[in-house]
């Protein structure tokens, strides 16, 4: 007699075409458990008094779960496949941008740089024996030419050894002439600003070219600090992307 409470599991021996003798029933080579209830009512596989296998019952469920393993698998690869084919864009540093800008100047020729000489720069240069007045024409008027030991360090930018002092007046402050240093440089770069992105993925920073006045000697240093004389200027660099790393594309 089955007692009321949980439901019992029973096993049965069947003599079939499938079956072998045993204590277990055996259909298609698979042992088949019934559960009673406490009434002794068959709550599974009891279908037109046909036992069905396991497979026919739990089939459906085993399939289901393997297709759920495999459509996990595909999501995980595919998730995969896709941060690999979207890197994300590398970062543009200023030191970078300021290497890759340094870079392009140094591949250019060294040259001298050219110097304003107002009428105090006049006085410093006959001071430091740089040039010595050769003529004079009236109160403010006069030549000076250059020494041998101004011939080391500075040429004139026009040409020639001897300078045409000619100013307006003799408050004309803005008169210069200009030298070029023998000392040769290239540009020094200094970026000033954090890269922006611009325009079809390039980006852009703001930096500062400025005279290289290496080697020079100190007297002309300070004759580069007159009026009219600029020794640092503003300009732009645009960078893009090639083969996955920023590369330098223009400056102006």
């Amino acid at each position: 007699m089955i007692q009321a409470g949980k439901p019992r599991r029973f096993s049965f021996g069947f003599s079939g075409k499938n079956a072998v003798q045993g204590t277990n029933l055996l259909f298609a080579d698979e042992a088949i458990e019934i559960e009673l209830t406490h009434r002794g009512v068959q709550e599974k596989n009891d279908v037109a008094n046909q036992i069905e296998p396991f497979e026919a019952v739990g089939g459906g469920k085993v399939k289901n779960a393997r297709k759920l393993l495999a459509l996990g698998i595909m999501g995980i690869v595919g998730a995969g496949l896709l941060m690999a084919g979207c890197k994300s864009t590398p970062e543009l540093t200023q030191a970078e941008a300021q290497a890759m800008i340094q870079a392009k100047y140094d591949q250019m020729t060294p040259k001298g740089a050219i110097i304003l000489v107002d009428e105090q720069g006049l006085q410093r240069g006959v001071t430091a024996k740089y040039w010595e007045r050769t003529k004079v024409y009236n109160r403010f008027w006069g030549d000076f030419t250059l020494t041998p030991e101004g011939k080391k360090v500075l040429s004139l930018q026009k040409g020639g050894d001897v300078i045409h002092w000619q100013p307006l007046n003799a408050g004309d402050k803005n008169y210069t002439f200009a030298v070029m240093t023998v000392a040769a440089n290239r540009f020094k770069a200094h970026v000033t600003d954090d890269p922006q992105d611009d325009v079809g993925s390039t980006k852009t920073v703001s930096y500062q070219e400025n005279v290289n006045l290496e080697g020079v000697p100190d007297d002309l240093k300070i004759m580069s600090s007159g009026p009219g004389n600029r020794l640092s200027t503003k300009h732009v660099a645009t960078f893009a992307l090639d083969g996955g790393a920023w590369k330098l594309q223009s400056t102006n």
